[in-house]
């Protein structure tokens, strides 16, 4: 089973940037639809990006669109969400996911995640004041 770090979240002010990072070892990392999603404190967790295994084809939820960018790194089994003009509703929980069935189809994170099919990092706090 593929295990996921992830690191690279704090407090910082609004307007400020964020690079979240998750590594994974374990497994065949080139081969995962890799996604990032957030929960706030009181609130479900909610998709943030997706990346498909290749880096062709990204994905993000309306709030994080033109401001968050996912990315990865095949040779560092690394994927990165840089997060800029940090808002303070952008707070909460970062947490990593990866589906592990190869080659799959990052647009289909989201149902992935409510299927209960991804295997999910610890999470990373990130706190954004105003």
């Amino acid at each position: 089973q593929p295990q996921l770090v992830e690191s690279g979240g704090g407090l910082v002010q609004a307007g400020d940037s964020l690079r979240l990072s998750c590594v994974v070892s374990g497994g065949t990392f080139s081969t995962y639809a890799m996604g990032w999603f957030r929960q706030a404190r009181g609130k479900d967790r909610e998709f943030v990006a997706a990346i498909s295994w290749s880096a062709g084809n990204r994905y993000y939820a309306d709030s994080a669109q033109g401001r968050f960018t996912v990315s990865r790194d095949n040779d560092k089994n690394t994927v990165y969400l840089q997060m800029n003009s940090l808002k303070p509703e952008d707070t909460g929980v970062y947490y990593c996911a990866a589906d592990t069935r190869p080659f799959t189809n990052a647009q289909a994170m989201g149902v992935s995640a409510l299927k209960g099919v991804l295997i999910w990092g610890q999470g990373t706090q990130v706190t954004v004041s105003s």
